[in-house]
């Protein structure tokens, strides 16, 4: 009788691909208490890797060194997910490109722009303060800063193109306008400042951007922001 033949083990890849995940996550979380808490240049890796419980090592190779990691934390409280997603792929993007209505269209990104600024305003005041002294923070800094301008003007000129822009508003001054208010500093200014409630905040850039960007027969003040 032939000595059976055992098959090998199967190697489950999606399990290690979860556990990976994971790993980020807690990582992820960590790191956004310590950077928060201590500001970028007094977090250290080994202190953040302490608080996700992981190796120094598992550290570095589930993300990377700190500017990396840093960027990771700024990418991902765009995106809003467990990874960074492109503005074209993300679900409200497509919402406002399949909406017709102008005003919706302002409603619901002025509703994004609330739930992403509640994420990523914290964070940009440490990279900002911190860019200062920091070529990577700094090249970080000046590429976001650059993507969201023009993300801007892709915005404009999707309101442009179903007839929700004032016609004496350009499509530059119409995303300079939404650029200057969707900036994290315009956020912490408001809701940290003054006080306000980020519901607040949200419905205050719909109504700011209805009356300044559409015509005077497509303002609707009273516009009510998804929740």
């Amino acid at each position: 009788m032939e000595p059976s033949v055992k098959s090998p083990r199967r190697y489950d890849a999606t399990r290690r691909q979860e556990a990976a995940a994971e790993t980020r996550r807690v990582i992820t979380a960590a790191a956004r208490r310590i950077f928060l808490e201590k500001g970028y240049v007094a977090s250290t890796m080994p202190a953040i890797a302490a608080d996700a419980g992981v190796a120094l090592d598992t550290l570095y190779a589930s993300i990377g060194p700190k500017p990396v990691l840093f960027r990771h934390l700024i990418e991902t409280a765009i995106s809003g997910g467990d990874d960074p997603v492109p503005a074209e792929q993300r679900d409200y993007v497509r919402e406002i490109q399949a909406e017709p209505d102008p005003r919706r269209k302002i409603a619901i990104y002025a509703h994004a722009v609330r739930q992403i600024m509640g994420r990523m305003a914290p964070l940009f005041a440490v990279l900002r303060d911190a860019a200062r002294a920091d070529d990577d923070l700094r090249t970080l800094w000046h590429d976001i800063s650059a993507r969201r301008a023009a993300n801007m003007r892709l915005f404009a000129a999707e309101l442009a193109t179903s007839g929700g822009l004032r016609p004496d508003l350009s499509i530059d001054h119409a995303a300079d306008i939404i650029w200057s208010m969707n900036a994290p500093d315009y956020y912490l200014l408001l809701v940290q400042e003054r006080g306000w409630s980020p519901d607040e905040f949200g419905a205050f850039l719909a109504d700011a951007w209805g009356r300044l960007l559409l015509p005077d027969d497509d303002k609707n003040p009273g516009l009510e922001v998804p929740g």
